[in-house]
């Protein structure tokens, strides 16, 4: 991971509102399982409860894993519900059976987000069906499948597809990193991503943010930084050109994104959210922005 420098003037405990509830916890969707439930609800909690908690997003969770994550909490006894962000990974069918089990365990869990992968035929009538599964007090969540080709009209297709997310109402998500080099979008895909946010006023979520700023990992691949994004959302919200949005995703200088960050005003911080709802990492890297935060 990257280091980046630390201190600021918040007051302990506490971190500036660009960073707040900013970083959901996705440690439970790792391909490969990642830590356990009982791992993962311990960091959640210690995390949540420590000195950059208001850092802190939902919890993310699949269906799949939703009964052992249920155990585990009315194990761990948390002194507030945790927000959940449901994932679908076994079909809508499944969503009203798992918001079931969390409305019934409203001393465990408090339900923030329905998420779900769109089919490649999206349609208004699919974006209907997502809708009637998932509460109005709950954000639906929807990820159009971005094409791993990189061919000009099948971009072009799967912008479209976000822009009709937004349109709908549902929160736009992208995921932004992985093992292999397809699994990473490119900064021009990142930067049209983020201009539809900012274009239909719809915040979209990122996920697979392994990084603070932007650098290759083990196996060479180069994978988007939290700070990056951060920064190239408020030059978007701000109206900036395409090379300036360019220039913040492609930067590798730690110490100039962090400035970047600090020179928002609270109004400026308020935009950035309206483009950048929040992202999603793992607990290495709430730990790392929560000490940047502080």
């Amino acid at each position: 991971m990257t280091t980046v420098p630390s201190g600021s003037s918040s007051a302990p405990g506490s971190v500036p509102p660009l960073f707040a509830a900013f970083v959901d916890d996705t440690s439970l969707l790792l391909a490969n399982g990642g830590a356990g439930v009982d791992a993962v609800v311990e960091g959640y909690l210690d995390a949540r409860d420590g000195d950059h908690g208001d850092l802190l997003g939902r919890l993310a969770c699949p269906v799949s894993r939703l009964s052992p994550l249920v155990t585990e909490l009315a194990r761990s006894a948390p002194a507030e519900p945790v927000d959940l962000a449901l994932v679908v990974d076994s079909g809508l069918g499944a969503v009203p059976k798992a918001l079931s089990t969390v409305f019934s365990r409203a001393t465990l869990l408090t339900p923030r987000s329905v998420e779900t992968s769109a089919p490649l035929d999206l349609d208004p009538v699919w974006l209907e069906r997502v809708a009637e599964f998932v509460p109005d007090d709950v954000v639906a969540v929807v990820e159009p499948r971005r094409p791993i080709t990189g061919d000009a009209e099948d971009v072009a297709a799967w912008l479209d597809a976000v822009r009709r997310v937004a349109e709908h109402g549902c929160e736009p998500k992208l995921r932004c990193g992985g093992p292999r080099p397809s699994d990473v979008p490119s900064v021009d895909e990142l930067r049209r991503f983020l201009a539809i946010a900012a274009e239909t006023g719809r915040a979209a979520a990122l996920v697979g943010l392994g990084r603070l700023v932007r650098s290759a990992d083990g196996a060479g691949v180069v994978q988007h930084g939290i700070l990056n994004v951060l920064v190239a959302a408020a030059r978007t919200a701000d109206g900036a050109e395409g090379d300036a949005v360019v220039a913040a995703l492609e930067s590798t200088d730690a110490a100039a994104l962090v400035a970047a960050t600090r020179e928002l005003d609270g109004a400026r911080m308020e935009a950035v959210r309206k483009v950048l709802s929040r992202c999603g990492a793992g607990q290495d890297e709430v730990t790392a922005l929560g000490a940047l935060a502080a």
